[in-house]
């Protein structure tokens, strides 16, 4: 978080907030150290109903160059040169070493012990670390004290040259952390489900691609399978919105926390909650005020702009946290040939696979060669020795699949399929109902590999299977590779074959076949639920919507960029 800038929120931190903003606004600068006695600049509230809350100055910040440290106090006690910090927590006090409980009829029940409440040793260290910037700022600092909201309970802590010496052994050692590599992470450790940034982390996933690779070269692993075992911290899928808008002149502004949707006329269509909303797209003529892609922007959610074919033109990409390091590796790692040609192979492979796989479960009468020549397409890509080799037998397979696409239509859309059979593949422009189902869902799964891999802190435009180019996504076209057949194509051939869409759903134009506005309504309603739907990771054994294993593979490729995962496997399906 403080190296690399990253932070992701979770309810303990907007708690955490919560219980700091009271004491968070700034106090009147503070008095400078003095020998005479002086009443506290600012206080608390007057209604303030718990007795024990400090009054004094609040959101001090206090730098010192010597240490190379600045720190915000949240309330600094101060009358005089005497000073009394005070830092907030919105949770409990540890309590391991026992005392006696409160006094009890003698006669009747013995005394029991109860666990002594005293600081957790990082709170400690943080007051300690306050101590030592009021101490240079010239004041005297007798005492120290931690406020636990969620028992309101006020401990001292007792300022002696064991704390200053632990915050000063503590300091240093932040440094060093800081100087150095990103840590590893902790080993099926039990603060791990409550971390915030647990699925940036990746602490379960990391561990597990690590360890099994040290096993498989025939070196003792770490840990037992148990141990080893991702646990299912994820959730299966989000619940927040991702809302497209396609109906020409209708307009899109914020009122309070509500995101307004109005028809051209001016009369309100819809109601959105800001909170749930991830991403929004819209197409063709729809209008976004200024103001509302400014609220956009606070709340990192990107705005992706089509024309009304389905082709993305530009995206409102907010400027969330975004860790250096990890752009910073995957320019010098996809710098080097053979590293780009190592994450293309594999991408190349999940995508082949899944392809094969794709066809031999939809397909009512696929030739057995076509199965094995697929599968030799996965093999020749495994040993593939420079990028163009790789991508001819990319090439190949993609040749095989979609001469045999049209087959896995059944009997009432056969026509369609069979338009499909005689164009081919082809997307500038497409010609026919499949291929504008195709590119409309390639464009869309795009956008969603995009923000993926913009939460993974990873730059779209630097690929590897796919050439940079100025405009170009090209990490997000190679993360979705394996996805295409399990997301997109798949669209295709269930909207087709479920009559979501038909014939009727299409207009043949002289710039190609589009959709029409009802077409793109089932189109929309069609991915919407192939992103929900969850699916078993093969390899950690959990289950995830689409959207949710983007987010997860793009997170992996930054670990294997960082160094943490000594390869890479993307999603295949059985």
């Amino acid at each position: 978080m403080t190296v690399e800038g990253v932070f992701a929120p979770s309810a303990d931190t907007e708690q955490g907030a919560g219980a700091h903003r009271r004491v968070d606004q700034p106090s009147a600068s503070p008095p400078a150290p003095t020998s005479r006695s002086r009443k506290t600049v600012d206080k608390l509230e007057e209604e303030a109903v718990d007795a024990d809350r400090p009054r004094a100055v609040r959101s001090l910040v206090l730098t010192s160059r010597k240490l190379g440290l600045t720190a915000t106090l949240d309330l600094a006690e101060i009358e005089g040169n005497r000073a009394i910090p005070v830092e907030y927590r919105k949770g409990r006090p540890r309590r391991e070493s026992l005392r006696a409980a409160e006094p009890v009829d003698e006669m009747m029940e013995e005394s029991r012990l109860l666990p002594a409440p005293e600081p957790w040793p990082t709170d400690r260290v943080q007051v300690g670390l306050q101590v030592l910037l009021l101490e240079e700022a010239g004041y005297s600092v007798p005492e120290a004290y931690l406020y636990y909201g969620a028992e309101k309970l006020r401990l001292r802590v007792s300022v002696d040259d064991g704390l200053r010496n632990d915050a000063l052994a503590e300091l240093e050692a932040a440094k060093r952390t800081a100087a150095g590599a990103r840590p590893e992470p902790l080993v099926n450790d039990v603060k791990c489900p409550r971390c915030s940034l647990q699925p940036i982390c990746l602490p379960d996933e990391i561990n597990h691609q690590r360890f099994t690779a040290l096993t498989v070269e025939g070196e003792r692993g770490v840990g037992t399978d148990e141990e080893l075992t991702p646990r299912k911290l994820w959730p299966p899928r989000d619940d927040g919105m991702h809302v497209v808008l396609q109906k020409e002149g209708v307009r899109v502004g914020v009122r309070g926390e509500f995101v307004r949707i109005t028809d051209k006329d001016g009369g309100v269509v819809r109601d959105l909650p800001l909170a749930n909303m991830e991403s929004l797209a819209v197409l063709g003529g729809v209008q976004v005020s200024t103001q509302a892609l400014s609220v956009f922007a606070d709340h990192e959610v990107p705005v992706a702009f089509m024309t009304a074919a389905g082709r993305l033109t530009a995206m409102m990409d907010p400027l969330g946290p975004t860790s250096a390091a990890v752009r910073a590796a995957q320019i010098r790692v996809l710098d080097r040939p053979e590293k780009a040609l190592e994450l293309a192979r594999a991408i190349t492979v999940a995508k082949i696979a899944n392809q094969r796989t794709l066809l031999m479960r939809n397909h009512a009468g696929l030739p057995a060669r076509i199965a094995a020549d697929l599968q030799g397409c996965v093999d020749a890509a495994e040993k593939a020795r420079s990028m163009d080799e790789l991508r001819g037998h990319e090439g190949n397979a993609a040749a095989i699949y979609f001469a045999h696409f049209a087959g896995m239509f059944k009997e009432g859309v056969k026509e369609i399929g069979a338009r499909f059979d005689v164009n081919g593949r082809q997307r500038r422009p497409p010609p026919d109902p499949v291929n504008c189902v195709l590119s409309f869902a390639y464009t869309m799964l795009t956008h969603e590999c995009v923000a993926a891999l913009r939460l993974a802190s990873l730059e779209p435009t630097i690929g590897a299977l796919h050439t940079t180019r100025p405009g170009r996504p090209a990490l997000a076209l190679d993360l979705m590779e394996p996805f295409r057949p399990l997301v997109a194509d798949s669209v295709a051939i269930s909207a087709f074959n479920r009559g979501e869409l038909v014939e009727g759903h299409f207009l043949d134009t002289a710039s190609g076949c589009a959709l029409t506005d009802s077409g793109r309504k089932g189109f929309f309603g069609a991915c919407g639920r192939r992103m929900d739907t969850e699916v078993t990771h093969p390899v950690f054994e959990y289950r995830l919507s689409y959207r949710r294993m983007l987010m997860l593979h793009a997170r992996l490729i930054a670990a294997w960029l960082l160094g943490e995962v000594p390869t890479l496997s993307f999603l295949t399906t059985r």
